[in-house]
């Protein structure tokens, strides 16, 4: 119905910068809202950011607040994580997730459909 490929991960410096892309196919009209989420090795995942279909609301977790930008071109239906002063903490599994619902929930179960998961690393 919905697919959703990240791209854009890798390897960084503490203090540097990577952008995340994440491109839906399928039944793309159905999306509304989408979101990041990460996961650490033995931690749970949890939100990042997110962005109503419009992108006149944001939400951010406060760890990446200031530092991490959402957006979104709706045009070619992808949706973008710029993260920049990385930190080490920063290490995760960044998932891309879209929603049916408006809003930009921090909540896991409100996004119906998830990405792979790409990979970033921060070395310090």
């Amino acid at each position: 119905q919905v697919q959703l490929v990240e791209s854009g991960g890798g390897l960084a410096q503490a203090g540097g910068s990577l952008r995340l892309s994440c491109a839906a196919s399928g039944r793309t009209f159905d999306i509304y809202a989408m979101g990041w989420f990460r996961q650490a090795p033995g931690k749970e995942r949890e939100f990042a950011a997110g962005i109503s279909r419009s992108a006149y609301s944001t939400a951010y977790t406060e760890s990446v607040k200031g530092r991490f930008t959402i957006s979104r071109d709706n045009a070619k239906d992808t949706v973008y994580l710029q993260m920049n002063s990385l930190k080490s903490e920063d290490t995760a599994v960044y998932y891309c997730a879209a929603s049916t619902n408006s809003r930009p929930t921090m909540t896991r179960d409100s996004y119906e459909y998830w990405g792979q998961g790409i990979q970033v690393t921060v070395s310090t």
